[in-house]
């Protein structure tokens, strides 16, 4: 029976990486360190509790930098899928500067992990003209980085041509890569952490918790088999205040008829089945 929604619950697990590449300092460096020394062990011992499988993104630094945090994921039963190296942005690279940070990063994630990563979602969402169809090429099934759909999974485009010149635009074609459609407003990120030096205004975690709660009460409501995929980061969610808010968000979905909670290479697996049939 198909369910009525399926609800992706998703970590990028940087680590610090970003700072690391940044060269920031010690203050910069013990933000991501949270992720890994706190907010880590907070989310898996709320998944356990609530019997919910979910997907990791995992820079390859992370893996190397903070072993037994990546493990400890693992051993949970969880997804682990690549995040870049040092949480580059791929935009920012050349092609073979690209293949080889992906190649680094999935020779990492798989001896974490004991098998090939699937899924890749892009540091930043930030992705090049030739990035999906690197992604492709190097045998992934899956991309989490476009915002095209809300709940719908799809098939990538690429080969897009956009001349700004001119004014014209011609769209690619469909390659094998599904897309999982992801969102800013579904992030924690952009609520609850500045991103700058100077601390900024932060959204309180009952704000946050609306957004997200109408959203799901709309992708509940608007049609069957939809995916709501929800983005993380343990170093923001693993705070007090907006694990309780996770704690409210998860109760509210479990108490809507027909929805569940997957891992997003299950999704896709199944996702891939019902479009062969």
């Amino acid at each position: 029976m198909a369910h009525r929604l399926t609800v992706a619950l998703t970590f990028d697990h940087d680590g610090i990486a970003s700072e690391v590449r940044r060269g920031e300092g010690p203050t910069g460096i013990s933000r991501g360190e949270f992720g890994p020394r706190v907010g880590v062990g907070r989310i898996l011992e709320l998944l356990a509790r609530e019997g919910i499988a979910s997907t990791w993104f995992v820079p390859g630094h992370t893996v190397e930098t903070f072993p037994a945090s990546v493990a400890a994921v693992v051993d949970a039963g969880h997804e682990v899928a690549c995040h870049g190296w040092l949480h580059e942005d791929l935009a920012a690279l050349g092609r073979d500067e690209q293949r080889a940070v992906l190649e680094r990063s999935i020779e990492a994630l798989t001896r974490a992990a004991g098998g090939r990563p699937i899924g890749f979602r892009a540091p930043y969402w930030s992705l090049g003209s030739e990035t999906l169809a690197i992604v492709g090429s190097l045998g992934f099934i899956y991309d989490s980085s476009l915002m095209d759909d809300d709940t719908h999974l799809h098939l990538v485009r690429v080969g897009d041509v956009h001349d700004a010149v001119a004014g014209v635009s011609r769209m690619g074609q469909e390659d094998r890569l599904v897309e999982v459609p992801i969102s800013w407003a579904l992030d924690d990120w952009p609520h609850f952490e500045p991103s700058t030096a100077a601390v900024g205004p932060m959204s309180a975690p009952s704000k946050v918790l609306e957004i997200w709660l109408e959203e799901l009460r709309f992708a509940w409501g608007a049609d069957d088999s939809g995916v709501l995929t929800i983005t993380m980061h343990p170093e923001a969610i693993g705070r007090g205040s907006r694990m309780r808010m996770l704690e409210r968000f998860i109760a509210e979905a479990k108490s809507l008829d027909g929805v569940v909670f997957e891992r997003l290479d299950r999704v896709v697996e199944r996702w891939l089945a019902s479009a062969e049939t």
